[in-house]
Protein backbone atom coordinates (compact mmCIF):
# COMPACT_ATOMS: atom_id res chain seq x y z
CA UNK A 1 0.00 0.00 0.00
CA UNK A 2 1.24 3.31 -1.15
CA UNK A 3 1.58 5.97 1.84
CA UNK A 4 -0.01 9.43 0.78
CA UNK A 5 2.47 12.00 0.31
CA UNK A 6 2.43 15.12 2.91
CA UNK A 7 -0.20 17.17 3.50
CA UNK A 8 2.07 20.42 3.59
CA UNK A 9 5.63 20.56 1.94
CA UNK A 10 8.20 20.13 4.36
CA UNK A 11 10.10 23.42 2.65
CA UNK A 12 7.30 26.02 2.79
CA UNK A 13 8.17 29.64 4.68
CA UNK A 14 6.23 32.15 5.96
CA UNK A 15 6.31 34.99 4.44
CA UNK A 16 5.93 38.68 5.79
CA UNK A 17 7.45 42.14 5.25
CA UNK A 18 9.66 40.43 2.81
CA UNK A 19 11.47 38.29 5.01
CA UNK A 20 11.29 34.47 4.53
CA UNK A 21 10.78 31.97 7.44
CA UNK A 22 11.56 28.56 7.73
CA UNK A 23 9.06 26.47 9.60
CA UNK A 24 10.23 23.63 12.28
CA UNK A 25 9.22 19.90 11.93
CA UNK A 26 5.61 20.27 12.32
CA UNK A 27 2.84 17.38 12.26
CA UNK A 28 1.18 19.05 9.31
CA UNK A 29 4.02 18.46 7.46
CA UNK A 30 3.91 14.68 7.98
CA UNK A 31 1.90 12.01 6.09
CA UNK A 32 -1.34 11.32 7.44
CA UNK A 33 -1.09 7.62 8.49
CA UNK A 34 0.07 6.46 11.15
CA UNK A 35 2.51 4.58 9.71
CA UNK A 36 4.03 6.91 7.23
CA UNK A 37 4.31 9.19 10.15
CA UNK A 38 6.67 6.99 12.02
CA UNK A 39 8.72 6.15 8.94
CA UNK A 40 8.99 9.97 7.67
CA UNK A 41 10.44 10.89 11.48
CA UNK A 42 14.49 10.86 10.57
CA UNK A 43 16.67 8.79 13.84
CA UNK A 44 19.50 10.62 15.56
CA UNK A 45 22.27 9.87 17.66
CA UNK A 46 24.49 12.05 20.35
CA UNK A 47 27.47 11.16 21.55
CA UNK A 48 28.80 12.58 24.77
CA UNK A 49 31.90 11.96 26.91
CA UNK A 50 33.53 12.88 29.40
CA UNK A 51 37.18 12.48 29.34
CA UNK A 52 37.95 12.01 32.76
CA UNK A 53 36.00 9.05 33.29
CA UNK A 54 32.92 8.76 36.05
CA UNK A 55 33.84 6.77 39.35
CA UNK A 56 31.90 3.41 38.56
CA UNK A 57 31.39 2.60 42.60
CA UNK A 58 28.64 5.14 42.05
CA UNK A 59 27.77 4.56 38.83
CA UNK A 60 27.38 0.49 37.98
CA UNK A 61 24.59 -1.80 40.31
CA UNK A 62 25.56 -4.76 42.14
CA UNK A 63 22.19 -6.23 40.48
CA UNK A 64 22.23 -7.10 37.13
CA UNK A 65 19.05 -6.74 35.26
CA UNK A 66 15.54 -4.78 35.50
CA UNK A 67 15.24 -5.10 39.19
CA UNK A 68 18.59 -3.35 40.22
CA UNK A 69 18.55 -0.87 43.42
CA UNK A 70 20.15 2.10 42.14
CA UNK A 71 23.57 3.76 42.94
CA UNK A 72 24.38 7.27 43.81
CA UNK A 73 24.28 8.55 39.99
CA UNK A 74 21.70 6.27 38.61
CA UNK A 75 19.39 7.56 41.65
CA UNK A 76 19.89 11.37 39.85
CA UNK A 77 18.44 9.91 36.63
CA UNK A 78 15.66 7.61 38.49
CA UNK A 79 12.99 9.52 36.80
CA UNK A 80 14.09 8.39 33.69
CA UNK A 81 14.98 4.31 34.67
CA UNK A 82 12.54 3.43 31.74
CA UNK A 83 14.16 5.26 29.14
CA UNK A 84 17.71 4.06 30.20
CA UNK A 85 20.30 1.02 29.63
CA UNK A 86 23.38 0.80 31.85
CA UNK A 87 26.38 -1.12 29.87
CA UNK A 88 28.70 -2.99 32.44
CA UNK A 89 31.54 -4.65 30.89
CA UNK A 90 32.00 -3.16 27.67
CA UNK A 91 35.02 -1.37 26.14
CA UNK A 92 37.55 -1.02 22.86
CA UNK A 93 40.35 -3.41 22.80
CA UNK A 94 44.03 -2.37 22.65
CA UNK A 95 43.36 1.05 23.56
CA UNK A 96 47.02 1.47 25.66
CA UNK A 97 48.80 4.66 23.67
CA UNK A 98 50.69 7.41 24.36
CA UNK A 99 49.78 8.79 27.45
CA UNK A 100 47.29 7.77 30.31
CA UNK A 101 43.94 9.69 28.16
CA UNK A 102 44.85 9.21 24.53
CA UNK A 103 42.39 6.98 24.29
CA UNK A 104 40.00 10.16 24.29
CA UNK A 105 40.60 10.42 20.65
CA UNK A 106 39.25 6.66 19.99
CA UNK A 107 36.52 7.21 21.97
CA UNK A 108 34.21 6.61 18.63
CA UNK A 109 36.34 4.92 16.04
CA UNK A 110 38.04 2.51 18.27
CA UNK A 111 41.23 2.86 16.74
CA UNK A 112 44.38 0.45 18.35
CA UNK A 113 47.01 1.94 20.09
CA UNK A 114 46.15 5.98 20.21
CA UNK A 115 49.22 8.26 19.79
CA UNK A 116 52.21 5.30 19.61
CA UNK A 117 54.69 5.38 16.80
CA UNK A 118 52.80 4.63 13.57
CA UNK A 119 48.81 5.57 14.57
CA UNK A 120 46.92 6.55 12.31
CA UNK A 121 43.11 7.48 13.69
CA UNK A 122 39.91 5.88 11.54
CA UNK A 123 36.91 7.28 10.49
CA UNK A 124 33.85 8.11 13.94
CA UNK A 125 30.93 6.44 13.95
CA UNK A 126 29.35 9.89 13.84
CA UNK A 127 31.09 10.58 10.61
CA UNK A 128 30.48 6.99 9.05
CA UNK A 129 26.91 7.79 9.35
CA UNK A 130 27.13 11.55 8.22
CA UNK A 131 28.60 10.11 5.03
CA UNK A 132 25.13 8.57 4.02
CA UNK A 133 22.91 10.89 5.96
CA UNK A 134 24.77 14.39 5.90
CA UNK A 135 23.42 16.02 2.44
CA UNK A 136 19.94 15.67 3.93
CA UNK A 137 20.12 18.29 6.30
CA UNK A 138 22.55 21.87 6.40
CA UNK A 139 24.70 19.99 8.82
CA UNK A 140 26.08 17.32 8.07
CA UNK A 141 27.24 16.87 12.06
CA UNK A 142 27.91 18.94 14.90
CA UNK A 143 30.57 18.94 17.34
CA UNK A 144 30.78 20.75 20.51
CA UNK A 145 32.97 20.79 23.18
CA UNK A 146 34.23 22.42 25.99
CA UNK A 147 37.66 23.21 25.02
CA UNK A 148 37.46 23.24 21.10
CA UNK A 149 38.60 19.44 20.75
CA UNK A 150 36.02 16.89 19.57
CA UNK A 151 35.77 12.90 19.09
CA UNK A 152 34.21 13.51 15.37
CA UNK A 153 37.24 11.92 13.14
CA UNK A 154 37.23 12.32 9.07
CA UNK A 155 37.48 9.36 7.27
CA UNK A 156 41.03 10.37 6.47
CA UNK A 157 41.64 10.15 10.54
CA UNK A 158 41.84 14.09 11.15
CA UNK A 159 39.73 15.42 14.36
CA UNK A 160 37.12 17.60 13.32
CA UNK A 161 36.71 20.46 15.69
CA UNK A 162 34.33 21.13 18.30
CA UNK A 163 32.75 24.29 18.96
CA UNK A 164 32.68 25.59 22.73
CA UNK A 165 31.12 28.89 22.47
CA UNK A 166 26.99 27.93 22.58
CA UNK A 167 26.24 31.52 21.58
CA UNK A 168 28.46 31.16 18.26
CA UNK A 169 26.70 27.52 17.72
CA UNK A 170 23.51 29.56 18.10
CA UNK A 171 23.79 32.07 15.59
CA UNK A 172 25.09 28.92 13.09
CA UNK A 173 22.36 27.27 13.85
CA UNK A 174 19.19 29.52 13.91
CA UNK A 175 20.43 33.39 12.70
CA UNK A 176 20.54 34.35 9.27
CA UNK A 177 23.91 36.70 8.02
CA UNK A 178 23.23 39.80 6.18
CA UNK A 179 23.22 39.66 2.51
CA UNK A 180 26.69 40.47 1.95
CA UNK A 181 27.86 37.67 4.68
CA UNK A 182 25.59 35.05 2.48
CA UNK A 183 27.19 35.83 -0.41
CA UNK A 184 30.88 35.83 0.80
CA UNK A 185 30.08 32.62 2.02
CA UNK A 186 28.96 31.93 -1.57
CA UNK A 187 32.11 33.26 -2.95
CA UNK A 188 34.27 31.13 -0.92
CA UNK A 189 32.69 27.52 -1.52
CA UNK A 190 33.04 28.46 -5.47
CA UNK A 191 36.37 28.89 -4.56
CA UNK A 192 36.88 25.71 -3.20
CA UNK A 193 34.81 24.12 -6.33
CA UNK A 194 37.43 25.98 -8.40
CA UNK A 195 40.21 24.40 -6.47
CA UNK A 196 38.73 21.06 -6.30
CA UNK A 197 37.90 21.16 -10.76
CA UNK A 198 41.69 22.07 -10.44
CA UNK A 199 43.25 19.68 -8.66
CA UNK A 200 40.74 16.67 -10.37
CA UNK A 201 42.26 17.56 -14.19
CA UNK A 202 45.90 17.99 -12.74
CA UNK A 203 45.01 13.99 -10.94
CA UNK A 204 43.85 12.77 -14.46
CA UNK A 205 46.83 14.04 -15.85
CA UNK A 206 49.14 12.28 -13.93
CA UNK A 207 47.11 8.93 -14.30
CA UNK A 208 48.48 8.33 -17.78
CA UNK A 209 51.95 7.93 -16.01
CA UNK A 210 51.32 5.96 -13.12
CA UNK A 211 50.54 2.15 -12.58
CA UNK A 212 47.78 -0.16 -11.62
CA UNK A 213 47.99 -0.30 -8.37
CA UNK A 214 48.42 4.07 -7.82
CA UNK A 215 45.45 4.06 -10.53
CA UNK A 216 43.33 2.12 -8.11
CA UNK A 217 44.54 5.00 -5.05
CA UNK A 218 43.61 7.32 -7.34
CA UNK A 219 40.64 5.98 -8.35
CA UNK A 220 39.46 6.46 -4.65
CA UNK A 221 40.94 9.79 -4.86
CA UNK A 222 38.59 10.56 -7.35
CA UNK A 223 35.33 9.49 -5.17
CA UNK A 224 36.62 11.61 -2.25
CA UNK A 225 36.99 14.45 -4.46
CA UNK A 226 33.60 13.63 -5.88
CA UNK A 227 32.16 13.57 -2.51
CA UNK A 228 33.86 16.88 -1.36
CA UNK A 229 32.80 18.64 -4.18
CA UNK A 230 28.70 17.56 -3.60
CA UNK A 231 29.27 18.76 -0.51
CA UNK A 232 30.34 21.82 -1.25
CA UNK A 233 26.88 22.24 -3.87
CA UNK A 234 25.00 21.39 -1.35
CA UNK A 235 26.31 23.68 1.12
CA UNK A 236 25.93 26.75 -1.60
CA UNK A 237 21.92 25.48 -1.99
CA UNK A 238 21.71 26.14 1.93
CA UNK A 239 22.88 29.17 2.15
CA UNK A 240 19.75 30.51 -0.14
CA UNK A 241 17.14 28.74 2.41
CA UNK A 242 16.49 30.42 5.56
CA UNK A 243 17.44 28.81 9.09
CA UNK A 244 14.69 27.53 11.13
CA UNK A 245 13.57 30.25 13.88
CA UNK A 246 12.77 28.97 17.15
CA UNK A 247 11.46 31.04 20.55
CA UNK A 248 14.77 31.01 22.23
CA UNK A 249 17.06 33.68 23.00
CA UNK A 250 20.78 33.35 22.07
CA UNK A 251 22.90 32.15 25.16
CA UNK A 252 25.55 34.29 26.53
CA UNK A 253 28.66 32.14 26.78
CA UNK A 254 30.41 31.36 29.79
CA UNK A 255 33.40 33.56 30.52
CA UNK A 256 34.43 31.42 33.71
CA UNK A 257 36.86 28.88 31.60
CA UNK A 258 36.87 26.63 35.54
CA UNK A 259 33.01 26.45 35.19
CA UNK A 260 33.03 22.92 32.94
CA UNK A 261 29.01 22.46 34.51
CA UNK A 262 28.02 25.89 32.95
CA UNK A 263 29.64 24.75 29.95
CA UNK A 264 28.21 21.22 29.77
CA UNK A 265 24.76 22.94 30.67
CA UNK A 266 24.97 25.15 27.60
CA UNK A 267 25.76 23.19 25.31
CA UNK A 268 23.23 20.47 26.12
CA UNK A 269 20.25 22.74 25.77
CA UNK A 270 21.39 23.17 22.36
CA UNK A 271 20.52 19.51 21.27
CA UNK A 272 17.35 19.44 21.23
CA UNK A 273 17.39 22.64 18.98
CA UNK A 274 18.97 21.20 16.94
CA UNK A 275 17.42 18.17 16.29
CA UNK A 276 14.13 19.11 16.44
CA UNK A 277 14.53 21.75 13.52
CA UNK A 278 16.75 19.18 11.50
CA UNK A 279 19.35 21.18 11.34
CA UNK A 280 21.24 17.81 12.00
CA UNK A 281 20.80 14.51 12.94
CA UNK A 282 24.20 13.53 14.51
CA UNK A 283 26.16 15.72 17.07
CA UNK A 284 29.14 14.79 19.55
CA UNK A 285 29.80 16.50 22.97
CA UNK A 286 33.19 16.63 24.11
CA UNK A 287 33.11 17.57 28.11
CA UNK A 288 36.86 17.75 28.87
CA UNK A 289 38.32 18.34 32.37
CA UNK A 290 40.93 20.43 33.09
CA UNK A 291 43.26 20.96 35.53
CA UNK A 292 41.67 23.78 37.09
CA UNK A 293 39.03 23.57 40.11
CA UNK A 294 35.56 23.80 38.44
CA UNK A 295 32.87 25.85 40.90
CA UNK A 296 30.78 23.18 41.60
CA UNK A 297 29.94 23.71 46.07
CA UNK A 298 32.15 22.11 48.08
CA UNK A 299 35.06 21.20 45.57
CA UNK A 300 38.64 23.07 46.21
CA UNK A 301 40.61 20.78 44.03
CA UNK A 302 41.28 20.48 40.36
CA UNK A 303 39.09 17.73 38.47
CA UNK A 304 42.36 16.15 37.30
CA UNK A 305 43.65 15.55 40.53
CA UNK A 306 40.41 14.40 41.82
CA UNK A 307 39.94 11.45 38.91
CA UNK A 308 43.77 10.57 40.05
CA UNK A 309 42.14 10.18 43.91
CA UNK A 310 44.11 7.32 44.77
CA UNK A 311 41.56 6.07 47.18
CA UNK A 312 41.80 9.30 49.10
CA UNK A 313 38.38 9.52 50.90
CA UNK A 314 38.33 13.18 50.76
CA UNK A 315 39.03 13.63 47.26
CA UNK A 316 36.28 10.97 45.90
CA UNK A 317 33.82 12.17 47.76
CA UNK A 318 35.11 15.43 46.10
CA UNK A 319 34.88 14.18 42.65
CA UNK A 320 31.13 12.73 43.38
CA UNK A 321 30.08 16.28 43.31
CA UNK A 322 31.58 17.30 40.45
CA UNK A 323 30.35 14.24 38.91
CA UNK A 324 26.96 14.14 39.65
CA UNK A 325 26.59 17.88 38.24
CA UNK A 326 27.36 16.28 35.33
CA UNK A 327 24.55 13.60 35.78
CA UNK A 328 22.29 16.20 36.57
CA UNK A 329 23.34 17.90 33.12
CA UNK A 330 22.27 14.52 31.32
CA UNK A 331 19.30 14.50 33.36
CA UNK A 332 18.00 17.87 32.05
CA UNK A 333 18.84 17.17 28.76
CA UNK A 334 17.01 13.61 28.61
CA UNK A 335 13.95 15.22 30.47
CA UNK A 336 14.37 18.13 27.49
CA UNK A 337 14.06 15.59 24.86
CA UNK A 338 11.06 13.91 26.48
CA UNK A 339 9.00 16.99 26.66
CA UNK A 340 9.54 17.53 22.76
CA UNK A 341 7.40 15.25 20.42
CA UNK A 342 7.46 14.24 16.59
CA UNK A 343 4.24 12.90 15.36
CA UNK A 344 3.14 10.20 17.94
CA UNK A 345 6.09 10.45 19.61
CA UNK A 346 8.73 12.08 21.86
CA UNK A 347 12.14 13.43 20.31
CA UNK A 348 14.13 11.00 22.63
CA UNK A 349 12.32 7.76 20.57
CA UNK A 350 13.88 9.03 17.59
CA UNK A 351 17.36 10.01 19.40
CA UNK A 352 20.00 7.33 20.80
CA UNK A 353 21.85 9.49 23.57
CA UNK A 354 25.30 7.46 24.30
CA UNK A 355 26.89 9.11 27.31
CA UNK A 356 29.85 7.67 28.94
CA UNK A 357 33.62 7.86 29.13
CA UNK A 358 36.79 6.31 27.20
CA UNK A 359 38.35 6.05 30.84
CA UNK A 360 36.71 3.06 32.81
CA UNK A 361 39.14 3.63 35.82
CA UNK A 362 40.34 7.25 35.64
CA UNK A 363 42.77 6.71 38.36
CA UNK A 364 45.03 4.46 37.13
CA UNK A 365 43.75 5.22 33.33
CA UNK A 366 42.19 2.19 32.93
CA UNK A 367 39.73 1.43 29.47
CA UNK A 368 38.56 -1.67 30.50
CA UNK A 369 34.79 -2.00 31.74
CA UNK A 370 34.06 2.31 30.45
CA UNK A 371 31.02 3.54 31.59
CA UNK A 372 28.60 4.24 29.00
CA UNK A 373 24.61 4.93 29.48
CA UNK A 374 22.41 4.45 26.26
CA UNK A 375 18.88 6.46 26.48
CA UNK A 376 16.05 6.87 24.07
CA UNK A 377 16.86 5.62 20.42
CA UNK A 378 13.18 2.71 20.18
CA UNK A 379 15.42 0.72 22.58
CA UNK A 380 14.18 -1.43 25.49
CA UNK A 381 15.08 0.39 28.46
CA UNK A 382 15.22 -0.28 31.98
CA UNK A 383 17.84 -2.76 32.72
CA UNK A 384 21.67 -2.97 33.57
CA UNK A 385 23.21 -4.87 31.07
CA UNK A 386 26.01 -6.80 33.08
CA UNK A 387 28.35 -8.13 30.35
CA UNK A 388 31.62 -10.31 30.78
CA UNK A 389 34.08 -7.63 32.86
CA UNK A 390 37.06 -10.14 32.22
CA UNK A 391 36.47 -10.49 28.37
CA UNK A 392 34.78 -7.10 27.27
CA UNK A 393 32.02 -6.59 24.65
CA UNK A 394 33.22 -4.28 22.22
CA UNK A 395 31.61 -1.07 22.10
CA UNK A 396 31.78 -0.94 18.23
CA UNK A 397 29.23 -3.62 18.53
CA UNK A 398 26.39 -0.88 20.21
CA UNK A 399 27.50 1.60 17.20
CA UNK A 400 26.48 -1.07 14.87
CA UNK A 401 23.40 -1.29 16.43
CA UNK A 402 22.66 2.00 16.88
CA UNK A 403 23.21 3.41 13.20
CA UNK A 404 21.02 -0.22 12.14
CA UNK A 405 18.62 1.37 14.17
CA UNK A 406 18.90 4.20 12.08
CA UNK A 407 18.36 2.86 8.97
CA UNK A 408 22.11 2.02 8.00
CA UNK A 409 23.73 -0.79 6.43
CA UNK A 410 26.53 -1.76 8.64
CA UNK A 411 27.39 -4.85 9.32
CA UNK A 412 30.63 -4.04 11.29
CA UNK A 413 32.79 -0.96 12.10
CA UNK A 414 36.27 -0.67 13.99
CA UNK A 415 36.79 -3.45 16.20
CA UNK A 416 32.87 -4.81 16.37
CA UNK A 417 32.19 -8.65 16.62
CA UNK A 418 28.49 -8.53 16.52
CA UNK A 419 25.63 -6.25 15.20
CA UNK A 420 24.19 -6.05 18.37
CA UNK A 421 24.76 -6.04 22.33
CA UNK A 422 23.07 -9.45 23.99
CA UNK A 423 19.96 -8.12 26.19
CA UNK A 424 19.58 -5.01 24.09
CA UNK A 425 16.11 -5.51 21.96
CA UNK A 426 14.61 -2.90 19.93
CA UNK A 427 11.23 -1.43 19.70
Amino acid sequence: MRHRTPRTPRRNFLRASGVGMALPLLNAFLPRSAAAIEESIPQRMVCICTSLGLHTPFLFPEQAGRDYKPTPYLKLLDEHRGELTVFNGISHPDQSGSDGHSSGMTWLTSARHPGLPGFRNTVSIDQWIAGRIGLETRFPSLQLSTDGSSQSISSSGIMIPGEQSPSKMFAKLFLDGSADEQESQIQKLREGRSIMDAVFEEAKQFERRIGKEDKLKLAEYYHAVREMEQRLVTAEAWIHKPKPQVDVQQPQDIKDQNDLIGQMRLLCELIPLALQTDSTRLITVMIQGRNDVPPVPGVTIDHHNLSHHGQDAEKIRQLRLVEEAQIQSLEKLIADMKRKTEGNRRLLDNTAIVFGSNLGNANSHDTKNVPILLAGGRFRHGQHLLLDRENNTPLCNLFVQIAQQMGQPLDNFGSSTSTSITGLATI
